[in-house]
């Protein structure tokens, strides 16, 4: 009997939490190389991705690998990028996150279909990296499906003196 709960245990929670080790630069200065996230399998049964969450998904070249990156555009939202800055909607979106301009890639759809971006289709994502001159994202590989995205980062472990909940989520300007 003790066995069985070990075991329905060890089960339950590796199918609901796990953890993901950072490899590269692509979400600096949110996450470091090699920082150890703690993330949530779980989550997304229970609700839709929301705008600012820190995602695992497949990499859609090679979905034996795993990308890091954070949802700015959810279904439906109109996305532009021009001079750096992310736009929903027409509106600017306030990211405190991003410490550095970004020079490279600032602008997306590099020839947009209307003036005011491109639309998310439904049951897809738009990510960025927060190190958008050094991320492979949206702006390379086009929109993620749901069915695509692993987990949601929800805390860092590694290093103890960075560790912390990862909340921190951007904003839509507000009107004068």
């Amino acid at each position: 009997m003790v066995l069985a709960v070990v075991v329905a245990l060890y089960v339950g929670i590796g199918t609901t939490v796990g953890a993901v080790r950072i490899v590269g630069h692509s979400m600096d200065p949110t996450l470091a190389d090699s920082d150890l996230l703690l993330t949530t399998r779980l989550d997304y049964r229970l609700h839709a991705p929301e705008r600012g969450d820190i995602v695992i998904f497949r990499d859609p070249y090679d979905p034996t690998q795993e990308f890091v990156k954070r949802i700015v555009g959810l279904p439906g939202d109109q996305v532009l990028i021009r001079a750096g800055y992310v736009y929903l909607n027409g509106v600017r979106l306030q990211e405190p996150y991003l410490v550095n301009p970004w020079l490279l890639t600032t602008n997306w759809p590099t020839f947009p279909t209307a003036a005011d971006g491109e639309t998310v289709p439904p049951d897809n994502y738009f990510v960025l990296g927060d190190n958008r001159d050094n991320s492979g994202d949206s702006r390379l590989f086009g929109y993620i499906t749901s069915r695509q995205i692993t987990g949601k980062a929800i805390a860092r472990i590694l290093p103890l003196d960075h560790s912390g909940v990862l909340d921190q989520k951007p904003t839509l300007a507000r009107e004068p």
